[in-house]
């Protein structure tokens, strides 16, 4: 059985490496759901240890609570990342830099739909940022298909839309 000490060492080893501030949803994702470093129900335990030894901090934004590591977490990490072994080092390492950018747009980029009285559906899509929404759309479209389209593709062209709104819009002036 791994030590505490261990499992900590994971999880600030995880933020160090993402270097954007998370969602515990977003850490309990890559460090559970999508790979094998914790258990969900340490990661789970563990995770206030560390925000109250002051090695990770807690900020509201529009996102819900976003957590990063703080400087006596990185100094920490700095004394004791050799506990972990190279091999999970650069496993993490590697997963999070092929990554990052995945877990950040599921962060940021929010979809989802609902039935209309009338039977078309409405595509609710945001942008987010730490401080405050970016951009929200309604889409009112035909039918279900349309609307589950337009939900499971928004990551993928969030971006696109928003930056050719944004040259449309504001820039035209």
């Amino acid at each position: 059985m791994q030590d505490e000490l261990y499992d900590k060492l994971i999880l600030l080893f995880v933020f160090d490496k993402m270097e954007i501030p998370i969602t515990e949803k977003t850490l309990l994702d890559l460090c559970c759901a999508d790979n094998n470093w914790l258990n969900y129900m340490v990661c789970k335990q563990i995770l206030p240890q560390l925000i109250e030894a002051g090695f990770v901090f807690v900020a509201n934004s529009v996102q819900g609570q976003l957590l990063n590591i703080t400087n006596d977490g990185r100094e920490c990490l700095n004394h004791f990342f050799t506990r972990l072994p190279s091999t999970l080092r650069e496993e993490i390492f590697t997963y999070i830099k092929a990554n990052r950018i995945a877990y950040r747009r599921k962060q940021e980029y929010f979809s989802d739909y609902y039935k209309n009285p009338d039977g078309s559906y409405t595509v609710y899509l945001k942008i987010l940022s730490p401080t405050q929404p970016i951009m929200e759309l309604k889409l009112v479209v035909p039918d279900r298909t349309k609307a589950k389209w337009i939900y499971k593709n928004w990551e993928e062209n969030a971006s696109n839309v928003y930056g050719l709104l944004y040259t449309n819009l504001v820039e035209s002036l």
